[in-house]
């Protein structure tokens, strides 16, 4: 590799409801980022968490046959400082127990693999989404290496992951947000005592959610009575704790943010008008159903608003690097804030690189930005 030039490991996939996501933004960003500029190493994590380093064509992993190529070998992101990237290694070396093979990894003597080589990395991409990659999870690994990486630190991203956390710090932070209630399954005693108080508190219609998970997985809009069970039962599939969110009836607006110590909100916001019950998974990333309208259909008085709160949710969440802020925009001006997205989609049709491209900032350079600002940090 040409050391000239920064090395960027581009994450993609992941243990996560969102592995499919995740691919087609990985995609993305490969096709896009700018190879004058870096040398690029492609890691690639299975559904069931195996980690491959690949060095295939792009095109491969949207569709999914990325690890059934000759073009993947073992390999894992080192915590060790020392190493500063990525250990690629194949077989055992022959005559080696597997005791013998932890004591020598331990203390540093002859490497007990075939092939064992150190790849250093400057910056990290991580592009994952949902569980164990956007909530803290890799951010945490990337801390011990001492490796930079795009996006928020690990508290950030956990907390922004979590949408009771959330909640709770925009409203000590003063930023208005749509009104919720959290649980666990051992909290859930009678169903019919629960529904009774969600009715009150809430009424319907109202929507029942994982507290950790993203692009709409596990989210149902309960209508009546008669739904809420399934819904429960869906959304605790997901996470062992579950918000439920009254819904608000207003326009959906979503605002880009990216920095560090000075963020800056995208000079243009954007709209979403789900052709689904809602923003739903499918409408997101499968059938391209949904509207977008950029700019979003609001006054320039209002879309400052949104933007100016976007910016101060941002900080109070302590967020860096990149996110996407979501808000409901009601018919008198009231603007509520929905959720923070740390590693918001890059997909063809995801709006956060769509609001900076209509701002003024192509694709390619975006990308350029957000890895100068880990880079930065």
């Amino acid at each position: 590799m040409n050391r000239t030039k920064k090395t960027v490991c581009i994450v993609f996939g992941g243990a996560s409801s969102e592995y499919e996501v995740s691919l087609r933004s990985a995609t993305s960003v490969l096709l896009n980022i700018n190879r004058d500029r870096y040398d690029v190493l492609m890691l690639g994590i299975t559904r069931e968490g195996q980690w491959l380093l690949y060095d295939g064509p792009v095109e491969l992993i949207e569709k999914d046959k990325w690890q059934q190529t000759p073009c993947v070998r073992p390999a894992v992101l080192s915590p060790d400082r020392r190493h500063h990237g990525i250990i690629r290694l194949a077989g055992k070396r022959k005559g080696y127990r597997s005791s013998q093979i932890r004591q020598r990894l331990i203390t540093g003597d002859e490497a007990p693999f075939e092939e064992l080589t150190i790849l250093p990395v400057d910056v990290v991409f991580p592009v994952l989404h949902g569980k164990n990659g956007e909530d803290g999870t890799i951010q945490g690994l990337l801390e011990l290496a001492g490796i930079p990486y795009v996006g928020s630190n690990v508290l950030g991203s956990a907390a922004c992951m979590d949408k009771e956390v959330t909640h709770v710090m925009l409203e000590n932070a003063g930023v208005r947000k749509t009104k919720l209630l959290a649980f666990r399954k051992n909290q859930i005693a009678d169903i019919r005592l629960l529904e009774t108080k969600l009715s009150s508190e809430l009424g319907y219609p109202m929507f029942v959610k994982p507290a950790n998970a993203g692009s709409s997985v596990g989210v149902t809009k309960v209508k009546s009575a008669d739904q809420l069970e399934a819904a429960l039962k869906l959304a605790f599939a997901h996470d062992d704790k579950i918000v439920v969110e009254q819904a608000v009836s207003g326009q959906e607006i979503e605002c880009a943010v990216m920095g560090n110590e000075e963020p800056v909100a995208s000079a243009v916001v954007g709209e979403i008008a789900p052709t689904h019950e809602f923003y739903d998974y499918e409408g997101k990333y499968l059938d391209d159903s949904t509207d977008l309208y950029i700019p979003a259909h609001i006054s320039d008085e209002l879309a400052q608003k949104v933007r100016a709160i976007a910016v101060k949710a941002y900080y109070a969440m302590g967020c860096a690097g990149l996110a996407r802020v979501d808000f409901f925009v009601r018919g008198d001006g009231e603007v509520i804030l929905n959720e923070i997205n740390t590693i918001p989609g890059f997909t063809s049709i995801s709006m956060y690189a769509k609001l900076f491209a209509a701002s003024g900032v192509s694709y390619s350079e975006l990308i350029t930005k957000l890895i100068g600002y880990a880079l930065e940090r």
